[in-house]
């Protein structure tokens, strides 16, 4: 999803001027899953999930071409074939939040953990890379980064990563963190330290980082900068926010609040994960009828790229549907 022609496009150094800082020191080797742990139902060849597995869908987000949920558990459906294929399990081996995902030391020799961030899409407020080093904090969810002339954003927080932070800092550095609610915060504090930036969340989800300069307080959009605008959309918890990146062919980092299912081919909002209230959330989603995103990047589950007009139509089957669940008790 992320790469380009399937190989990983490596970030691109600019020319704004790096910031001194000191980096925590933190161990970061790729670590990996035991063998004799390995899940039977792994397809037969070298790379494969272990019993360590928590489900939180970050290898087949990055790569449904060879990993696949099960229901309990994430498994490696196909093998890879070739070079290219076997690097693009590896992101997933990398991103892998409790190192549940194994390949022989051949093929692990390959990688490099400086892979990450990953460009996602350009666009002319900024450019989007996918961060990876999801955090089991977090349930492994997907971090962002917005790379602009500006001063590059986070969108939530990855598990800290020395190699990671490497690569940002050659990018600029972070000079914000947005949190879009209080499950992925993950080791916002390990970055914020790092870059001496400020943090972002809403005053009814801080208490999860309760160290945050800034709070976004009541349900008025409040533009962070010229274009990049946050939304508050209680619902998944009574704080959730999501950000919105430029005025045209716009991007939406959503958090938890919405998601694509691919197997439907629908914006999903889940009465299952809402944590806080369904009639909210409902409402909420109400709220971003009018946007015109091309790009749905999410904390959890698939991103999705929409054509022009599609993003509308496609709220309100998620509203359409989610009416109808409620009134016969079923959940998404």
């Amino acid at each position: 999803m992320f790469l380009k022609n399937n190989i990983p496009i490596k970030p691109i150094a600019t020319v704004i001027p790096e910031k001194k800082t000191a980096l925590p020191a933190v161990d970061n080797e790729i670590a990996m899953a035991r063998i004799k742990d390995r899940l039977k139902n792994n397809s037969p060849g070298p790379f494969f999930v272990d019993s360590s597995c928590i489900d939180c869908g970050s290898c087949w987000q990055i790569d449904p071409e060879h990993f696949a949920p099960t229901g309990s558990s994430s498994y490696v459906h196909t093998q890879p074939n070739g070079q290219q294929e076997v690097e693009k399990a590896l992101l997933a081996l990398i991103d892998c939040p409790v190192a549940a995902i194994g390949a022989p030391k051949h093929l692990t020799a390959k990688s490099s953990a400086d892979v990450f961030p990953i460009l996602v899409t350009k666009h002319p407020a900024g450019d989007v890379y996918y961060c990876g080093w999801s955090s089991k904090r977090s349930f492994g969810a997907s971090s962002w980064l917005i790379h602009s002339a500006e001063g590059n954003v986070l969108i939530d927080s990855p598990r800290w990563s020395a190699p990671l932070a490497k690569q940002i800092k050659k990018m600029g550095g972070i000079n914000q963190i947005v949190l879009t609610h209080r499950d992925d915060v993950a080791d916002h504090a390990n970055w914020a330290k790092a870059f001496n930036c400020e943090r972002w969340i809403h005053q009814d989800d801080a208490d999860a980082a309760p160290e945050a300069e800034k709070q976004v307080i009541g349900i008025d959009v409040l533009s962070l900068r010229k274009n990049l605008k946050l939304i508050p959309t209680p619902g998944h918890t009574k704080g959730s926010m999501v950000a919105v990146l430029g005025d045209q062919q716009q991007i939406l980092f959503s958090g938890d609040h919405l998601w694509w299912n691919p197997k439907k081919s629908v914006t999903v909002a889940s009465k299952d994960y809402c944590w806080w209230n369904w009639t909210e959330q409902l409402k909420s989603v109400e709220r971003l009828l009018d946007l015109e995103v091309h790009w749905l990047l999410p904390g959890h589950g698939y991103a999705h790229q929409f054509k022009p007009g599609q993003w509308k139509e496609a709220l309100e089957q998620t509203l359409r549907h989610a009416a109808r669940a409620t009134s016969s008790g079923q959940i998404e």
